[in-house]
């Protein structure tokens, strides 16, 4: 904010110096959506380091959905699981039991059938009775063939078409639970960097629209020096022009150089000019420190000192002065 009071009072200065003052290069925190703010957890003029928890908004709703998301990973693990496993254990020992039972059967249709081969050279039985005993070691065996491929369908799992489905249904899962994990996430604000508190714009209680800031957050050092110069001046200067700049409480060597030059002119703030000259033209100016940034408050009034950055001229009286 333009240190209105403190530029009204200032004294003559040489004609190559003009009076500017430091802005802030604030970062102002919201969140992508609104909802009401339920807790605050810093206080305006406290500092903080990256990654502070600043201020919370409901999330009911998205615990809710973790909840739930983490149900149905648990389900999805679960019948994939059961398919690359198989059966269990007791599962497969009663079908084991049924072939073992099944292999008896054979053996004894299998001696059935060579005694009434045996019987049928010496005619002492008939070629139905053996058609019969073969009938039932075909039978007995084609059962144990069976049970054998179900004993090994259990152990190896389900088919490859199934277990593929539960594969898939599983990785969707997963990604349910990361999606309603980043939601409840986005809920919470966290400074992405070190700083300053300069203002907290709500408190518990009240709503806030999506993106609308919450918290404002000066990082050490991030300031600007801003300046006005009229349209003469502004022609010898050029951006990157290196400043010298003097200020109460700052460092005899501080220096800038200029970052931004506006491309268009405005009036002069009235609080720049006297009463006869306050409808002048003149262009903004931005000039970042080369050093000692952190000894540079918002607000506070700076003096520039153009000789060292505006091609000389007999005349720099375009440059915003405060009045005498």
């Amino acid at each position: 904010m333009l240190p209105l009071l403190l530029l009204l009072g200032c004294k003559e200065q040489p004609a190559h110096t003009v009076q500017g003052y430091v802005e802030g290069e604030y970062v102002r925190i919201g969140l992508p959506t609104g909802g009401r703010v339920t807790e605050v957890r810093v206080a305006k003029g406290a500092r903080v380091e990256a990654g502070a928890v600043l201020f919370v908004l409901e999330d009911d709703l998205e615990r809710l959905a973790v909840a739930e998301a983490e149900a149905n990973l648990e389900r999805a693990r679960a019948q994939r699981d059961n398919l690359l496993t198989g059966k269990k254990s007791s599962e497969i020992k009663v079908i084991e039991y049924q072939r073992n039972q099944a292999e008896a059967n054979l053996r004894l249709s299998s001696l059935r059938k060579a005694r009434q081969e045996s019987l049928i050279r010496s005619d002492a039985t008939s070629r139905d009775r053996l058609d019969e005993f073969i009938s039932a070691r075909q039978r007995d065996a084609a059962r144990v063939e069976e049970l054998e491929a179900t004993i090994q369908v259990a152990r190896e799992g389900g088919r490859e078409a199934e277990i593929q489905a539960a594969e898939a249904a599983f990785r969707a899962a997963e990604a349910g639970l990361r999606r309603a994990e980043w939601l409840l996430r986005q809920r919470t604000a966290q400074a992405g960097v070190a700083g300053l508190i300069e203002e907290v714009l709500f408190r518990p209680g009240e709503a806030v629209a999506a993106q609308q800031p919450v918290i404002t957050l000066l990082p050490p050092g991030q300031v600007t020096i801003r300046f006005f110069l009229g349209a003469e001046a502004i022609g010898r200067l050029s951006p990157g022009a290196k400043l010298s700049l003097v200020c109460a409480g700052c460092p005899a060597d501080l220096t800038a150089h200029v970052s931004h030059i506006a491309a268009e002119a405005v009036y002069a703030p009235p609080v720049l000019y006297s009463r006869e000259g306050k409808e002048k033209l003149v262009f903004a100016v931005e000039a970042l420190p080369d050093a000692h940034a952190e000894r540079l408050h918002p607000g506070q009034p700076v003096t520039i000192d153009l000789a060292a950055g505006v091609r000389p001229s007999s005349d720099l009286a375009s440059g915003v002065r405060p009045p005498s």
